[in-house]
This record gives structure tokens, sequence and C-alpha cells, in this order.
């Protein structure tokens, strides 16, 4: 045990009027929406990256945060786990998240790394027992190591596309022992600075033969989670390979992989890539990818993916919303890949961050549920879109060009203006959140 979390109460649901911080107001894991509890609607995780990997810097500041599993053996690296395990216990969510980098010291070898991780996630399984907490994803950190500053899978050195498919077969397994539900592939440097030095159809066709791989181990080696891609716009590349859903989708039927890879969105990246997060969800639902997400937010006046906690209940109901519309998470879940301020240096603030932030989020989703169960939304929808129903324009769209054509001077059809009634929706929103 640490001292880290002392004297912080385990979060338990006490109502809207609870008179203290530690608590949720809105988060009843047992609570029932649309016949599914709470907790297994939102299936939280905790990204352990963030929240106890992350030192506080920024790009004019070092380190601001002082934890006492700050150091680069593996003696730190259980005390950080040791920490990790008591916030879930506070918070009670089900799930957590990790890098291999996050919870293991870099070793002087290839082959050194592997077994720190290895010893970790032992280490990890003996806490997971105690605690009941559940593995969301493992991934690799293929990006902040300086070996990673031309990309992993599409980089012009054949040792790192080696070095990097080596490290992923190894966070594999790592999620494989400890029973994770999805394994996630994070292209943060998948994607170049210039032309004059890049050959796009090589680091294309790396790209592509490096996801077949992992398909093909993850089938070799029996995992049944599902293998998840995160759309990465600008982040830090100036041109991803992996823009958006509907960048990676194309990716995806390229390579014959639409069909086995499904997409972990996050909301950040969403708006850097100029959508919204709904739209990224309901574009992933419909084409038959949507398997995850990254709950967090960003600050609009950055123009940066700043990963803050949410707390705009608007933007999130309108993400569970498209969720739900899909029948909800099946392997997937609610990550927090969102980290405090650097001024937020407190345990208290990291445990309140995670507390206000699931708050949010089962506000949003119960608005979400009650904005589907009263169907105002789909009906009007239905309505501007009806004609499209009527017998007479069943075969307008397998017809030909002079076919159309010839029906528009036939029946002289001149067609008006109907309105889109955006505001109307709006309002209507406005009486769930």
């Amino acid at each position: 045990m640490t001292d880290f979390f002392r004297d912080i109460p385990k979060i338990t649901y006490q109502g809207p009027d609870a008179a203290t911080d530690f608590a949720f107001r809105h988060y009843d894991p047992e609570a029932v929406v649309m016949g599914k509890r709470l907790e297994d609607h939102l299936r939280f995780a905790v990204a352990y990256w963030h929240s106890f990997a992350w030192e506080g810097g920024d790009p004019f500041g070092g380190r601001t945060f002082d934890r006492p599993w700050w150091g680069d053996d593996m003696a730190a690296a259980k005390a950080k786990a040791d920490a990790a395990f008591e916030l879930f216990a506070i918070l009670g969510q089900p799930y957590f998240c990790f890098h291999d980098a996050d919870v293991r010291p870099e070793g002087a070898s290839f082959a050194e790394s592997r077994r720190n991780l290895e010893e970790i996630v032992d280490h990890f399984g003996t806490k997971m027992e105690e605690t009941g907490t559940r593995l969301l994803w493992g991934t690799a950190n293929l990006f902040s190591h300086r070996r990673f500053m031309s990309g992993s899978a599409t980089n012009p050195d054949p040792d790192v596309f080696a070095y990097a498919a080596a490290t992923v077969k190894s966070c594999l397994d790592a999620t494989q022992k400890l029973g994770g539900e999805n394994y996630v592939l994070w292209g943060g440097r998948e994607g170049y600075e210039t032309l004059l030095n890049t050959d796009l159809a090589r680091e294309r066709q790396q790209a592509g033969r490096f996801l077949s791989m992992v398909v093909d181990y993850a089938h070799k080696i029996g995992f049944k989670g599902t293998i998840l891609v995160e759309p990465k716009p600008q982040e830090p590349t100036k041109h991803q390979y992996d823009y958006d859903v509907a960048t990676v989708y194309g990716f995806l039927k390229e390579f014959g992989l639409e069909k086995e890879v499904k997409m972990n969105i996050e909301q950040g990246h969403a708006i850097l890539a100029g959508h919204s997060f709904e739209h990224e969800l309901a574009l992933a639902r419909d084409l038959g990818i949507l398997g995850s997400i990254d709950m967090n937010r960003n600050d609009y006046q950055s123009g940066w993916d700043t990963d803050q906690f949410p707390n705009n209940v608007p933007e999130v109901a309108l993400a569970y919303y498209e969720i739900l519309k899909g029948g909800g998470f099946t392997t997937g879940g609610t990550n927090f890949d969102a980290k405090l301020r650097r001024q937020s240096l407190d345990a208290e603030d990291l445990v309140l961050a995670h507390v206000g932030a699931m708050d949010v989020c089962a506000r949003g989703l119960r608005a979400a549920a009650a904005m589907l169960e009263d169907g105002g939304l789909e009906d009007a929808r239905t309505a501007r879109y009806a004609d499209w129903d009527k017998p007479e324009n069943a075969g307008l769209l397998s017809a030909d060009l002079a076919q159309i054509a010839q029906r528009v001077e036939d029946e002289d059809i001149r067609p008006e203006p109907r309105s889109g009634r955006q505001e109307r929706l709006e309002n209507w929103l406005n009486r769930f959140v």
C-alpha cells in the first residue's frame, strides 16, 4: 500500500444533494437505463498514462507534479501500479488502459524491456484479482522514444519497423494474458512533415502490412478481443495517414481489414479533424467499425489536443446518443484519455477530476437514453426524408440520368426549398440536457 491517496474515501453514489465533493451525484452504477445498469452502459476506464505517467510538463516548462513513484526502475514501476490500483478502488470504475512505456522502465535492450513488461503484467494480474478491476485495452507506445521520430510502421528504417513489430507483439501478449477486451494501435507519428523526403506509396504499404501482421498474430494467439485503430489528426505529425474515421475506413478497405478492425474514437481528435465527436461516432457506427471511445475535451481557444476531462453535458449526450443508437458498447467502453491541468497538483485533484467526469458522462447517457425513448429526433429525420419512401420515388436511385430528366419534364417538377428546422431541433435537444 502507498499513502498517496490517504484519507480519501471510496466514492459512492449519494445523489444530487450530496454534502461532500467526494461523492457521485449522477453516476449510480446500479441504476438501470434502457434495461442495462449504468456501469454496464458506460464501461469506464482510467488512462494509466495521463493519471500516473504524465509529469505535468508543457512546451514551456517541465514537471510540476511530485509523485512518490517517479523513477526508472522496477521498484518505482510497482509503486506506481500500487498507487494506480488504489485509485481504481476509490473510484470503483470497472476498467483501466495502459501503454507498455507507462508501466515499465525502458531496458538496456529490447529483451530487458520485454522482461520488465512481463514482470509488471504479473504484478497487474495479482492486483486485478484483488480489486476486480479489468483491462479495457492495452497498447504500445510507438511515439515517445526518439527512435520513432519518423514513425514506427511507416518508418524509412526497416530496423525501426522490426522493433515496432516486436513491441506490439509483446503488448498483445500482455493484453491477452491480462484478459484485455481490446487492443489499440495509436499512430501518433504515422505521417510525415514534408513530401520532400517522403515516399507516400511505400509508407502506406508498410502501414497496411503492419496492421495485417497484428491482426494475423491476434488470431494466432487466440485473442478474442477487438483490434482498434485510433484516428490521430495533426498529433503531432503534420500529415497523418489515420486522420479521421473516413480516412481510416478507406485505409482498412484498401488492405481488406474492414471486417477485422474497428475504431477507438477520441473527442479531442474529432475536433482537430474539423468534425464533431458525434459525427465521427455516427459515421463509424454506420460503417460498422465503431468500437470504443476516449472521452475528453479540448480547450477550444488553444487549437490543440489539451486532453481535459469532459464537462459539457450536451456534447456528451450527443455522443452517447450515437453510441446507444448503435446498440451500445460491446467490447468497448469510455476511457478517460484526460489529464489534470499542470497546476492541479494534489491527489484529491486526480480523484475529483474522474468523479466529475463520470458524473458528466452519466448525465449525458441518461439524456441520450431519454432522447431515444422520446423518439422526437428520429421522427423528425424520418419526416424529412419521407418522400424517398413513396412508390413513385422508389426507383430513383436505380434509374439513369436520361430517365430522371424525362420524368422531370413530363411531371413538370419544380421543387421548392423545405426548412431543415435546425433551431426547432436544438430547442428539442435542450429539453433533455
